[in-house]
């Protein structure tokens, strides 16, 4: 199955007219009519807690689907939950007839609603804060986020966090029979880049690995970094079909790319492990053994390849 593109958000809500509040009224009486840099929901509750989702201008679709921008992994959180929209500077929320609805300052929202800075979004078990960013407010909370959730030499996810996303998208792969892939990916030969170059060399493969492997996600995709050289990839609405191209297209990203080291254009490859949620994976941990099992494979049969366990 092909792995699905994100979606071109509906058209907004009704345009805008005089009657409608201002900026002005959505940043506070007082307040200076002016337009922040950025708009952005930041997760006050719940399992992304502390991350910051920019809204775009247009709209920004709400929900656990892989094409919506601001994505929830909560069962109580619909596929498309709901939309926010951004139209002459001032920010719109609109229930997209969700199962479970959505609450604004504790009170569900039946039609479009005008939201202000500060106003509290509950959907599922998630608490989002609307925040007029500046930029020292999205460092402040960038710092936060890091602090708890990033690994600092590659920027993607730590271990705790890229283990506890896998465990939530297994349960909900498992809740509601969608397909979900995993991949394990190891840098091949990586003591000796390290012996033969140094430390400081090995950092810098594993700094560039990190952002090519971010630059290949979607939204919904998340990729950690669990072990020295070792990382996992989350793949969830893709079966093997959509799996295996995305890591061959990996694959062949690092080993056709050198990676630019003082002197020497250095070759780096990998070999990735991938397996698809079947009904016979009785927890999460069965499911990664057998990506594990598939990146054991691809070692013994000559590394730079991917096997599926």
């Amino acid at each position: 199955m092909a792995r699905k593109r994100p979606a071109q958000p509906p058209p907004p809500p009704a345009p805008v007219t005089a009657d409608m509040p201002t900026i002005s009224g959505i940043l506070g009486a007082g307040d200076e009519p002016v337009v922040p840099s950025e708009w952005a929901l930041v997760a006050y509750a719940g399992a992304s807690l502390g991350r910051i989702f920019p809204l775009r201008s247009g709209g920004s679709l709400i929900g656990r689907a892989p094409d919506v921008q601001v994505a929830l992994l909560d069962g109580e959180v619909s596929r498309h939950h709901a939309r926010i929209t951004l139209v002459a500077g001032q920010v719109w929320l609109e229930d997209l007839g969700s199962t479970n609805g959505t609450l604004v300052n504790g009170e569900r929202a039946e039609r479009v609603v005008v939201l202000r800075a500060g106003d509290r979004l509950a959907i599922g078990g998630h608490v989002l804060k609307l925040v007029a960013m500046d930029p020292l407010e999205r460092a402040f909370h960038e710092t936060l986020l890091d602090l708890s959730t990033k690994d600092p030499l590659t920027g993607l996810a730590n271990r705790t966090r890229a283990l506890g996303e896998f465990q939530t998208r297994f349960g909900l792969s498992v809740r509601y029979g969608r397909p979900l892939s995993v991949l394990m990916c190891d840098l091949d030969h990586f003591k000796q880049i390290n012996d033969t170059h140094g430390h400081g060399a090995g950092d810098f493969v594993l700094q560039v690995f990190g952002e090519r492997l971010r630059a290949s996600l979607r939204e919904a995709d998340l990729a950690g970094r669990i072990g020295g050289e070792e990382f996992l990839v989350i793949l969830p609405e893709t079966d093997l079909g959509g799996a295996r191209p995305f890591a061959e297209r990996f694959r062949r990203t690092m080993a056709d790319t050198p990676v630019p080291l003082p002197g020497i254009d250095l070759i780096v490859t990998c070999s990735l492990g991938l397996a698809e949620r079947t009904p016979g994976d009785l927890d999460a941990g069965h499911m990664l053994a057998r990506a594990d099992a598939g990146l054991y494979r691809a070692k013994v049969e000559g590394r730079n390849r991917v096997c599926a366990g």
